[in-house]
C-alpha cells in the first residue's frame, strides 16, 4: 500500500516575524502519524495570494492532502479565502449554518452582528463546509482534482476543534490509510539518553515492523511504540510488557495523558488531596495541577509565598530557619511544605524555594538551585535542583520536579 501523504501549511506574517510561534504544526503532524498520515512538509508563508498560491501548487504536486491554517479573519490582511475561492474557480456564498452560528456567537455575547461579521460565513460555494463550534472562521475542506485542500483557522483552540470533529473524521473515510497501532509509555525524571541506555537491549530486539520513537519535552520523555500491520496488537502489548520492568520507577502513564492528570488520578485513587507552597515556582505548580478538569476533588489550594514576610506570616517557617538558612534551603522547603498542610488540612502538600534567575545567585546559591520538599504528614522527602540560568526553564522544569518528588512519595518509590 502507497503510503499517504500530507503537507501542512501555516499562514501568516507573525509567524515570519516571530512574534508568535507556530505550535499548529507540531500538534497536527502528531494527530496525523498517528492515522498512518507521513508528513512530508511543514512551511510557514506569508498572508498574500502571491505566496498561497505557490506553496499550493508545490504541496500539491508532491502530497495527497494539503492542511493549511490562518488567514481566515475578517480584516483585509487575511486573504486565505479569497485566494482559495479563485485558485479552485468558484464563487464565494453566505453559508446559511455558518451565519447562523456566528450571529449566535455575537448576539448571546450582547454584541451587534455587523455585515463584516456576516462575511466570515462566506466560503467558497463548491467546499464543504466545516463547522467551527470553538469560533468565528468556518472550515472549508475542498475535494481538488483528486487531493484534498483543507483550511482552517489558525487559532489553536479553533484549529483544533476542527480537525478533531471535522477533518480526521473525513480523512479515515476517505483515505485508505495503513493498519497502525501505537502504544505511549510516558516518563520523568530521567534524560533521554540515560533512557536510551537502560532499554538498549530490548530495542534492538524489536521486529521491524514495531517503531520506537523517543519525544523528550522538559524533564519528560515520551516514549511511543508504533506497529505498522494487520494484527499485531498483542504483539505490540506483549513488547510494551516487557520494557516496563527495566524503567518502571520512571514510568507515570501508559497512556497519552499529560504528568498533572496522572498525578490527580493517584491523588483520587488514594483518597487523598494536595496543596502546594511555592516562591520560585510563583504558583505555577497549582496552575499545572487546576488545569486538569475535576482538580477540585483532591486539590484545595496554594500559597504563593514569594516573600519572606509571607513565609513568615502565613506558613509560619521559622524566623531562625531563615536567619540560619536562608529561604533557599532545605529546611525551609521543609517548613513550608508542613506549614501549608497544616493550614489546609490537606494529605499531600509539595514546596518550592529557589533561584529562578536570570540574577539574584551568590557563589554558594549560584542560580538555578532550587530546594522542593513533599510531605504526607508523616514524613517530608526532600530534593535539590541545579539548574541554569534561563528563568522559565527553571520554572518549568521545577514545576514538574516537585510533582515527581509527589509522584514517588504518592507511590511508594521515593528513595534518598
Amino acid at each position: 500500500m502507497n503510503p499517504v501523504t500530507a503537507e501542512i501549511v501555516t499562514i501568516g506574517d507573525e509567524i515570519l516575524y516571530g512574534q508568535i510561534t507556530d505550535t499548529n504544526s507540531q500538534w497536527m503532524a502528531e494527530e496525523l502519524s498517528a492515522l498512518g498520515i507521513k508528513v512530508t512538509r511543514t512551511t510557514s508563508v506569508a498572508d498574500t495570494a502571491r505566496e498561497i498560491i505557490f506553496i499550493l501548487d508545490e504541496s500539491l504536486s508532491r502530497a495527497d492532502i494539503v492542511l493549511l491554517t490562518g488567514g481566515l479573519g475578517p480584516t483585509k490582511d487575511d486573504v486565505t479565502k479569497k485566494t482559495l475561492c479563485s485558485y479552485t474557480e468558484d464563487v464565494l456564498a453566505i453559508n446559511t449554518r455558518a451565519e447562523a452560528h456566528i450571529r449566535h456567537l455575537f448576539e448571546s455575547r450582547g454584541l451587534p452582528f455587523t455585515e463584516m461579521n456576516r462575511q466570515q460565513a462566506a466560503v467558497p460555494s463548491r467546499c464543504e463546509y466545516l463547522h467551527n463550534a470553538a469560533g468565528t472562521a468556518p472550515g472549508m475542506w475542498f475535494n481538488y482534482r483528486n487531493k484534498a485542500i483543507v483550511s482552517m483557522a489558525g487559532v489553536p483552540s479553533e484549529m483544533k476543534y476542527l480537525m478533531t470533529h471535522e477533518v480526521l473524521p473525513r480523512i479515515r473515510e476517505r483515505f485508505k490509510t495503513p493498519a497502525i497501532t501505537h502504544r505511549y509509555i510516558k516518563t520523568i525524571g530521567i534524560g533521554e539518553s540515560f533512557l536510551a541506555e537502560k532499554i538498549a537491549q530490548w530495542e534492538d530486539s524489536l521486529p521491524s515492523h514495531i517503531k520506537l520513537a523517543y519525544l523528550p519535552s522538559v524533564a519528560e520523555v515520551k516514549l511511543r511504540l508504533t506497529a505498522f500491520g494487520e494484527n499485531t496488537t498483542t504483539e505490540l502489548d506483549q513488547k510494551t510488557e516487557e520494557v516496563l520492568p527495566l524503567i518502571r520507577e520512571y514510568v507515570y502513564a501508559t497512556e497519552d495523558i499529560s504528568f498533572e492528570e496522572a498525578i490527580g488520578k493517584l491523588l483520587l485513587e488514594q483518597g487523598a488531596t494536595l496543596s502546594t507552597a511555592e516562591s520560585c515556582t510563583g504558583g505555577n505548580i497549582a496552575r499545572k495541577i487546576t488545569e486538569i478538569a475535576g482538580s477540585s476533588d483532591y486539590f484545595l489550594g496554594s500559597v504563593v509565598s514569594y516573600a519572606n514576610s509571607a513565609k513568615l506570616d502565613i506558613l509560619k517557617v521559622k524566623s531562625e530557619t531563615l536567619s540560619n538558612f536562608g529561604a533557599v534551603s532545605e529546611p525551609t522547603v521543609i517548613e513550608m511544605a508542613e506549614g501549608v498542610q497544616r493550614l489546609t488540612g490537606s494529605t499531600y502538600a509539595v514546596s518550592t524555594s529557589g533561584i529562578a534567575g536570570p540574577g539574584g545567585g551568590t557563589p554558594e546559591k549560584p542560580v538555578g538551585t532550587i530546594w522542593m520538599a513533599a510531605t504526607n504528614g508523616r514524613e517530608t522527602v526532600t530534593r535539590k535542583l541545579n539548574l541554569g540560568k534561563d528563568r522559565l526553564t527553571n520554572i518549568t522544569y521545577t514545576t514538574k520536579a516537585a510533582l515527581n518528588l509527589l509522584r514517588l512519595q504518592l507511590t511508594g518509590k521515593w528513595q534518598k
